[in-house]
């Protein structure tokens, strides 16, 4: 999971330096990449529930995503909710991990940088989806 998250901040021109926090569905809060991803950055992971997510647009839903979580999209709903209110743009949309033994992808992240002089959502400290600023 880390090396996924730098990996997509990588493609959206920040460093790890940038992260303001790591978001996910409640459903994904407590594995054990999520939770290592944020620590090893040194921010909060804000964690949301799947009615919340639902209720973001995001440019790429998935069937099989609202079948397993509840919730068309995980990665950029998670990271726009977590930038806040105010005008979130979403900079680099759902990246997947690198398949292993060509199975499925294990894990998504996109990267949303909040409106200028916004205040992105606090939440308990804990990746989804990574929130720079603006």
């Amino acid at each position: 999971m880390t090396a996924l998250v730098r990996r997509t901040l990588a493609e959206a021109g920040a460093g790890p330096d940038a992260v303001l926090a790591l978001a996910t569905a409640a459903a994904k809060a407590g594995e054990p990449g999520v939770v290592a991803a944020a620590a090893g950055l040194g921010v909060p992971l804000l964690v949301f529930g799947a009615a919340e997510l639902a209720a973001v647009a995001v440019p790429g839903p998935s069937a099989v995503v609202r079948a397993a979580v509840g919730t068309p999209a995980v990665a950029e709903a998670a990271a726009l909710l977590a930038a806040g209110p105010g005008g979130a743009e979403l900079v680099v949309g759902k990246r997947k991990s690198v398949p292993r033994d060509g199975g499925s992808a294990m894990a998504t992240c996109a990267v949303a940088r909040r409106a200028r002089g916004a205040r992105h959502r606090t939440g308990p400290a804990g990746p989804a989806g990574p929130v720079v600023p603006g």
